[in-house]
């Protein structure tokens, strides 16, 4: 994702062999070894064989370059290899016919390499693309909420998995909804697909939180049933902002507490805990907890990937504590550096793990709205994302 509103990492960043572009230095080191063995043939008296050296440099060239520079390079050393100034060994006819196929095959290695490798980048394109349409990029600003994450799916290679988040601005106000459903990687995408867009749905149509966790366990349990997996579930935390961010209503099903940053503290919400979706919720519908809010606040939200990662003795991340230290004055930079921490802490993360920061800011034409008493939620006019 680009700019500073959320970025999604995968387990292992991409190097050179997991699809990314060579390094310069592999890319200049045909050339580097040319011009060295080519001065070191003028500007010795010697004679020295390096025949086998000028040999190395077609199939170099063809691990970073195309059919096309890779055969100039080709015959660069086979005309190196006959001019007699240059002493190089004078290497014998089989010699030479030993070198021109090495760069024959050289040739044919870069064509098939540079067809690999737009094949791969096209098939990445494409389910990026796909990836990015189940979950889309979080925006900076929904309303009067301004936002801030960071997502990383535990599957390498993959930009989705068994984490959800979506914020939208509707009838009720700006939603918002951060989940993790039962498994991780690729196998639980279509649940998060799922999920998505019934919460995309719910948020324009239920009057309450409570309403738009009962349609997403609905979903669950509809899916459950055709899948026949009586035991897929998925943990979620809605959060509903009022039009003039005054205050926040919060429901968890089954969720990590949200932690509420105000000034040096961060206190953890004391939210009622449901049962997860996808357990029959609407005969026991969590309860919701209304938190004032002041200007500054900010609320940081994560998934049971950051929570419940361990050091080498087995403890768990203190996140309440570390944000008192990492917190920032730019929202993503605070995702930043405690993703960072994290992996200090435990060495490497091994599930999905989300981390959003939402800022709600409300200004009136003398500032910034005074704190009073949440309001009922009521309709007002749809608005976009």
């Amino acid at each position: 994702m680009s700019g500073a509103a959320s970025r999604r990492q995968d387990r292992e960043e991409r190097t050179w062999l997991r699809g990314a572009p060579p390094p310069r230095w592999l890319r200049l080191l045909p050339l580097v070894l040319l011009v060295g063995l080519t001065a070191a043939g003028l500007t010795t008296s010697r004679t020295f064989d390096v025949g086998f050296l000028l040999a190395a440099i077609p199939p170099l060239a063809a691990l970073s370059y195309g059919p096309a520079i890779t055969a100039l390079l080709g015959g660069i050393v086979l005309v190196l290899l006959e001019v007699p100034p240059i002493d190089l060994g004078r290497p014998g006819e089989i010699d030479l016919a030993t070198v021109a196929f090495i760069a024959l095959l050289s040739v044919a290695i870069a064509w098939v390499r540079e067809r690999r490798d737009a094949q791969l980048v096209s098939v990445r394109s494409i389910a990026e693309a796909v990836q990015f349409a189940v979950l889309p990029p979080l925006p900076e600003r929904v309303g009067p909420v301004r936002c801030a994450g960071l997502y990383r799916a535990a599957q390498s290679g993959t930009l989705v998995g068994g984490d959800l988040f979506e914020v939208r601005d509707g009838p009720y106000g700006v939603r918002a909804v951060v989940g993790d459903v039962q498994g991780h990687g690729l196998a639980a995408v279509g649940t998060v697909a799922a999920l998505l867009g019934a919460f995309r749905e719910a948020a324009l149509d239920q009057p309450h939180l409570a309403g738009v966790a009962g349609r997403l366990d609905r979903r669950l349990v509809v899916d459950a049933a055709e899948v026949g997996n009586a035991e897929l579930f998925a943990t979620a935390l809605l959060l509903e902002f009022t039009d003039d961010a005054r205050a926040v209503r919060i429901l968890s099903c089954g969720h990590p507490r949200p932690l509420l940053l105000r000034g040096r503290t961060a206190t953890e919400l004391r939210v009622p805990a449901g049962l997860p979706l996808g357990l029959g919720i609407a005969a026991d519908p969590p309860e919701e907890l209304t938190v004032p809010l002041e200007p500054g606040d900010r609320l940081f939200v994560v998934t049971d990937g950051v929570t419940e990662s361990r050091d080498g003795s087995g403890a768990f991340y203190p996140l309440a504590d570390r944000l008192l230290v990492l917190n920032e004055d730019d929202l993503a930079m605070t995702t930043d550096v405690v993703w960072k921490d994290l992996v200090h802490f435990a060495g490497s993360v091994q599930d999905d793990a989300t981390m959003l920061v939402f800022a709600p800011e409300a200004f009136s034409p003398e500032g910034f709205v005074p704190e009073a008493s949440a309001p009922e939620p009521g309709p007002r006019p749809p608005g976009g994302r």
